[in-house]
């Protein structure tokens, strides 16, 4: 199908950055050009491109396209009324392209989650101005829709909690340790070797990708402004394969979970590692699967589940971004306008009221256990199961105990003081627990 045979303009494309998501997406937009256009009542035609390597062979016709090697003067010279950003980065030139085609009245859709992280409220503000789309569902959990879920799906609900598994890395590591009981340093090697984690994995395994992407969902799902600096954030080095078989045990999964949650007038917004219960739907997302929940008042809870990276899906997610771009459909890119976003106060982790999981390792002495609990009282928390696994003479042994619900202050507190007693031998480790 052509444009002739429609008798329509076609919504004309360029795309900066041909690594795996944007040699996806010129697959995509080639081979089911016609179907697109069947979809979208317009042909789309990609018109530029742009990489700093012209003559790499990426295994895709890229000859009919006109080629740029700067992303920032692509976006305002090409011949195109979309620019598509797929370099990645919160700063440099992949937010010089996106503000340079803003500026110029261009429509952008993007995959990059550290730029609308950290500068998002500010280029929604300047493609209101202008009149155009801002669109960036490739950006959060790849291949699943969450965003125009939450914007348009969901929007007759009031929406108090989205939590889910937003890094793919992180989830491939925790099953595959749980899976074959061996430890992080170990597994992690292997995602490296397998192409699911980056040579330099601090982005995914400390957390910081999933609070990129955690902070642009609480935007989106409680009208209120993007506010990375206020996520608290922990990633998932030392979670031990004792640690996940602990869990099973007591009826848990350990996952990396972003938690973002409204309560009286503040939001709770934290990445962490979480024992969630095996019957909970997110706990049997596995691998490199990704994993939205999302509380409504009129849904109740809705899950979706989908691959989180990868060319095909977050490619989808690009393609779906720029299809309704060409049929007119447009939404505020966080929702609501810019001007009505809230600017709401953080509720601090120390105010968080949980459960908790902790892992000691004490010398097994008479008193010592009396010490712990006597810890735990002094700071109003109250234990709720313990479990010793073996005893040896003169060597430290790990002891696992859960509390009840309690003020996250007074669990910290509770384990300075444990980690203070002569018998405990090692830093205690905690690990939160959700209860759905």
């Amino acid at each position: 199908m052509n444009s002739e045979s429609l008798n329509v303009t076609p919504l004309k494309v360029a795309i900066a950055g041909l690594g795996t998501v944007g040699i996806g997406t010129v697959k995509i937009l080639q081979n089911h050009a016609d179907v697109i256009a069947k979809r979208c009542g317009r042909p789309v035609e990609i018109t530029a491109i742009c990489a700093r390597n012209h003559n790499k062979d990426r295994g895709v016709d890229l000859s009919g396209y006109q080629w740029y090697s700067d992303a920032a003067e692509m976006a305002v010279d090409a011949d195109a009324d979309v620019i598509v950003e797929l370099i990645g980065g919160s700063d440099g030139i992949a937010k010089a392209a996106v503000e340079a085609a803003l500026n110029a009245g261009r429509h952008v859709v993007t995959a990059n989650k550290a730029l609308l992280a950290h500068h998002g409220v500010e280029l929604a503000k300047l493609a209101e101005n202008k009149g155009i789309s801002l669109n960036y569902e490739a950006g959060i959990a790849g291949g699943i829709p969450v965003i125009k879920s939450i914007r348009e799906g969901l929007a007759g609900n009031d929406i108090t909690k989205v939590q889910g598994i937003l890094n793919g890395t992180c989830n491939y590591i925790l099953t595959t340790m749980r899976e074959e009981g061996r430890d992080f340093d170990e597994v992690l090697k292997d995602a490296q070797d397998l192409g699911y984690a980056e040579a330099d994995p601090s982005f995914d395994i400390d957390g910081v990708d999933a609070a990129h992407k955690l902070a642009v969902l609480a935007s989106v799902a409680f009208g209120v402004e993007v506010n990375f600096d206020d996520v608290h954030i922990e990633g998932i080095r030392h979670v031990s394969a004792t640690d996940i078989q602990f869990a099973e045990e007591l009826g848990y999964r350990i996952k990396l979970l972003g938690v973002a949650f409204r309560h009286n007038g503040t939001v709770e917004q934290r990445v962490h590692p979480t024992m969630v219960p095996i019957s909970a739907p997110i706990a049997s997302v596995e691998g490199v699967f990704n994993a939205v929940v999302t509380d409504g008042d009129a849904v109740d809870t809705y899950v979706q589940v989908g691959r989180g990276a990868g060319e095909g899906p977050t490619a989808s997610a690009v393609v779906g971004d720029i299809s309704d771009i060409a049929r007119g459909i447009a939404v505020p890119t966080f929702a609501i306008p810019v001007d009505q976003l809230e600017n709401v106060p953080t509720r601090p982790m120390s105010e968080h009221i949980g459960a908790y999981y902790v892992r000691l390792m004490l010398m097994d002495e008479p008193g010592v256990f009396a010490d712990v609990a006597a810890a735990l009282r002094d700071h109003d928390v109250s234990m709720e199961a313990m479990i010793q696994r073996g005893r040896e003479e003169d060597k430290p042994v790990p002891v696992v105990l859960t509390t009840h619900e309690t003020v996250e202050a007074n669990m910290i507190a509770a384990l300075d003081a444990i980690a203070a007693l002569d018998k405990v031998v090692e830093p205690p480790r905690m690990i939160r627990i959700e209860s759905a």
